[in-house]
């Protein structure tokens, strides 16, 4: 029962935080209302098997210029003054039928190629492939998903395989992201994927309740320990998806060779949709790491609106709290991230910590959605301004000599 108590305790000691954290916020993506002349055309049902894709590439200026060639505290835009081909990604998903009144089932399978691979493998999947290499390839999903009419009047959904978290108002996949960088929330406190088993009760319309065992963060066929993890959460859905909050966890040993000591990553993330062209979500986080005695949180706060249906602007305000300097790192080396999963000690000596910091970040930016005719319809481009600063007086950036940077990023993506 102790690691149960732990789990609950953790929970408790974050939502007792919420109210230090300012709520506000952002959604993934505000798109314009569709015209009403529209709304009489009769479109055809969306198929439930596809194949499809995309591709980004970015680059993200440091004016620092840095001789080290890193933007401390960001992973998949880690690179500074290079471009990059961060992800080509192919998918073959089979969806759920969400009205569906018996057994039912689907699966997903994602690859991907591109730059952002070194950080999203989990062990024992593509781990030690091509690992000297800027770029790599990886299996970001496959899993199996099932229905089942039973319980509630919506049924149960089980998810068997490999898969991202539930955590975060941030996501792998780049077309549900309104900036091309990312928090330090996505990047430091939260799991990127996880492999076992995941339950979804649909209990009404307004209640999910989500519960599984994985093999830890980031974690398929090795593993750095012998030991499982929880993993699950509450989803809250009122007004037909205008306001909507998923409270997630994950929880347990992730410390290479070491079954006792827990680490409990918990985030909290909110979105209302408070016209059909302004969005805001909060992203509310903390996690804690038994063996080190270390915590981590912070909150970040989104806000879109949609211009016109072709264009969108965004702004996130981020402050993250590493106390004891132990989750905010670069890394310079492309295997080191899974150096640092696996227990074993990383080789570049620019692979570095940003010590006890209290981060903050303000990201201004646009989506782009050019009318352009097949095969482009689905271009995406991208650019953002950043400035990150520590708010303690340390020295995290650009060389570990400044205690702010400024960066000028743009990402451009093409649906396929």
């Amino acid at each position: 029962m102790k690691p149960l108590s732990r789990f609950f305790s953790s929970l408790r000691n974050s939502l007792s935080a919420l109210p230090l954290f300012v709520l506000a916020a952002i959604a993934p993506m505000a798109y314009a209302g569709t015209p009403a002349a529209d709304l009489k055309e009769t479109k055809p049902p969306e198929p439930r098997f596809k194949i499809y894709g995309w591709v980004e590439g970015g680059f993200t200026g440091n004016f620092a210029s840095p001789q080290d060639n890193q933007n401390f505290g960001r992973l998949f835009d880690d690179r500074s003054n290079e471009p990059l081909l961060n992800q080509f990604v192919v998918t073959a998903e089979r969806l759920l039928d969400p009205k569906a009144a018996g057994f039912d089932w689907g699966f997903k399978v994602q690859g991907l190629f591109g730059s952002d691979a070194r950080f999203i493998h989990s062990l024992g999947v593509f781990d030690n492939t091509m690992h000297t290499s800027l770029y790599q390839p990886d299996l970001v999903e496959a899993y199996l998903n099932l229905h089942f009419p039973v319980i509630t009047a919506a049924g149960i959904d089980l998810k068997l395989g490999k898969a991202v978290t539930l955590e975060g108002a941030e996501t792998i996949d780049p077309r549900t992201n309104v900036f091309y960088s990312h928090s330090y929330i996505f990047n430091f406190g939260i799991p990127f994927n996880y492999t076992g088993g995941l339950a979804t009760i649909h209990a009404n319309k307004y209640l999910d309740l989500m519960a599984g065992i994985t093999r830890g963060v980031n974690t398929s066929i090795d593993d750095n320990n012998s030991s499982v993890a929880f993993h699950g959460g509450v989803g809250l859905n009122f007004g037909e998806g205008k306001f909507v909050v998923l409270a997630s966890t994950h929880d347990g040993p992730e410390t290479p060779h070491d079954n006792s000591h827990w680490r409990y990553l918990n985030d909290i993330t909110a979105t209302w949709k408070i016209t059909d062209k302004f969005t805001s979500i909060t992203d509310l986080n903390y996690i804690y790491d038994e063996l080190a005695k270390a915590d981590g949180f912070g909150a970040a706060q989104y806000l879109t609106y949609a211009i016109t249906d072709w264009l969108i602007a965004g702004i996130r305000a981020e402050v993250w709290r590493d106390d004891q300097g132990f989750y905010v790192t670069q890394f310079a080396d492309p295997h080191d991230p899974m150096r640092a999963l696996q227990g074993e000690p990383t080789i570049d000596p620019r692979t570095v910590g940003g010590g006890r910091t209290t981060y903050g970040e303000v990201t201004a930016g646009f989506t782009i959605k050019p009318n352009v005719p097949k095969p482009l319809e689905g271009l995406m481009i991208r650019p953002e301004l950043r400035y990150d600063r520590s708010l303690n007086d340390t020295h995290p950036f650009n060389d570990s000599q400044d205690r702010s940077m400024v960066t000028a990023g743009l990402d451009v993506i093409l649906v396929w």
